[in-house]
C-alpha cells in the first residue's frame, strides 16, 4: 500500500509507494481510509514525545490516529461489520475484558492498542481496527468522510471531556486555553451546552476562528496576565477551565482563570520540555476547592450522542477544516506545528 512512514523520531515522514499492507487478525477488521486529520498528537509522536507514558510506537511505522472509511477486510470472529461499511473509530481500542471495558470505560483500558501507535494508522491506505466489534463505529451517510475525520481525536476527546467529565452545563463560564484543533472543538461544544466561552490563545487568527465556533470573549495570552484577563470577563473566574494545549504555562494559566470550586480540564499531553510533570499551584487549588479533572479519548457507546448533534446541525465539525491535502504534504503540516501558527485542522484526503 501508499503510506507515509515515520522511520526515525526527530525526522519527517517519508512516503512510500510499496509498504507492507497491515494483517487482520481474527477479531480485527481493516479499514481502506478515506480521510484522515493531521493532530497535533502527531507531531508530538514525530518527536519522540511520551515514551514517558508508554505512548512510542516501534518504528519504522505508519502513524494516524484520526481516521475513517470503509472497512475492507473482517476477520473470522468479526459479527457487527461486513465489508463496505462506512466506520470511523475511536483511537484507543479496549480490550472487552478488563475492569475498566466491563464497566463502560474503554478508553481507559489497561490493555488498550491504540490507532498509530500499536496498530498501523491513518497515514497509510489501509489501518487496523483491534476487535473490531467493540471499537468500531458506524458512520451516518450524511457524514461526508473529511468532517468525519475532522472529529478524529480532537473533536471526540474534547466531547467526553467537556460532557461526560467536566460536566459544563448551561451557562456556565468555560475559558479554553489553546484553541487549535482541540480548542476549537470544546468551543463548538461548550457553545452548544448553552456555556459562555472564553477564548485564550496567542494567535489572534485562532482567537478569530473561536469566535466563529461560538467564543463570546477572547485573550490573546501575549498581552498581558490571562489569569486575572479571564477573572474580569467572566465576572470571578470560570466554572470550567481547559488547557487545549498541555504546556507548563496553558496548564497554569487554565487554573488561574477559575473562580473558587471550579474545574481544571487537561486534555493537553505535555512536551519534552515538561515530560509529564508540571508544578500546581496545590495550595491555591485546595483553598479554593478546585477539582483538576483529566480526559482521554471516548468510548464507542459515547458516540451516538455525538454523531446526533453532528446530524442535527447543532456541532459542525467540517467548519474547523481550513486545509484538506494529498497524504504527501502531511509531514510538511505536521512539521510545522512547531510553530503553533496553524489555524484550524488540515485532513489528509485519500
Amino acid at each position: 500500500m501508499k503510506a507515509a512512514v515515520l522511520e526515525a523520531f526527530g525526522s519527517p515522514m517519508k512516503v512510500h509507494q510499496n509498504w507492507a499492507d497491515p494483517k487482520c487478525g481474527p477479531e480485527d477488521a481493516i479499514i481502506k481510509v478515506a480521510a484522515n486529520g493531521v493532530c497535533r498528537s502527531d507531531c508530538h509522536v514525530c518527536d519522540g514525545d511520551w515514551e514517558w507514558i508508554g505512548l512510542q510506537p516501534e518504528l519504522p511505522h505508519v502513524i494516524g490516529h484520526e481516521f475513517c472509511g470503509v472497512v475492507e477486510e473482517i476477520g473470522a470472529n468479526v459479527k457487527n461489520y461486513k465489508v463496505g461499511d462506512r466506520v470511523v473509530c475511536p483511537f484507543i481500542f479496549g480490550c472487552g475484558n478488563c475492569s475498566f471495558c466491563h464497566s463502560g470505560h474503554q478508553n481507559v483500558c489497561i490493555n488498550a492498542d491504540l490507532a498509530g501507535f500499536g496498530c498501523s494508522g491513518g497515514y497509510g491506505e489501509f489501518a487496523q481496527v483491534a476487535r473490531a466489534d467493540l471499537n468500531l463505529v458506524p458512520l451516518d451517510e450524511s457524514i461526508d468522510f473529511v468532517e468525519a475525520a475532522s472529529m478524529g481525536c480532537r473533536f471526540m476527546t474534547s466531547f467526553h471531556g467537556i460532557v461526560d467529565q467536566a460536566k459544563v452545563g448551561a451557562g456556565d463560564w468555560v475559558a479554553i486555553h489553546g484553541v487549535g484543533g482541540i480548542g476549537l472543538a470544546a468551543t463548538q461544544i461548550a457553545n452548544a451546552l448553552g456555556a459562555n466561552v472564553v477564548a485564550v490563545d496567542i494567535n489572534d487568527k485562532n482567537l478569530e476562528m473561536a469566535k466563529k465556533m461560538g467564543a463570546v470573549a477572547t485573550v490573546n495570552a501575549s498581552s498581558g496576565n490571562v489569569g486575572e484577563a479571564v477573572v474580569e470577563i467572566t465576572g470571578g473566574g470560570a466554572h470550567i477551565s481547559v488547557d487545549a494545549l498541555g504546556i507548563a504555562t496553558t496548564c497554569l494559566n487554565s487554573i488561574m482563570s477559575l473562580r473558587s470550586r471550579g474545574r481544571h480540564l487537561q486534555i493537553g499531553l505535555t512536551t519534552q520540555a515538561e515530560k509529564g510533570f508540571i508544578a500546581l499551584p496545590i495550595d491555591l487549588m485546595v483553598a479554593r476547592e478546585i477539582e483538576f479533572i483529566g480526559t482521554i479519548g471516548m468510548q464507542p457507546q459515547r458516540y451516538s450522542a455525538m454523531l446526533n448533534m453532528v446530524t442535527s446541525g447543532k456541532l459542525t465539525p467540517g467548519a474547523m477544516v481550513t486545509s484538506v491535502i494529498p497524504v504527501e504534504e502531511a509531514a510538511g503540516v505536521i512539521e510545522s506545528m512547531h510553530g503553533f501558527g496553524n489555524v484550524g485542522t488540515t485532513v489528509v484526503k485519500w
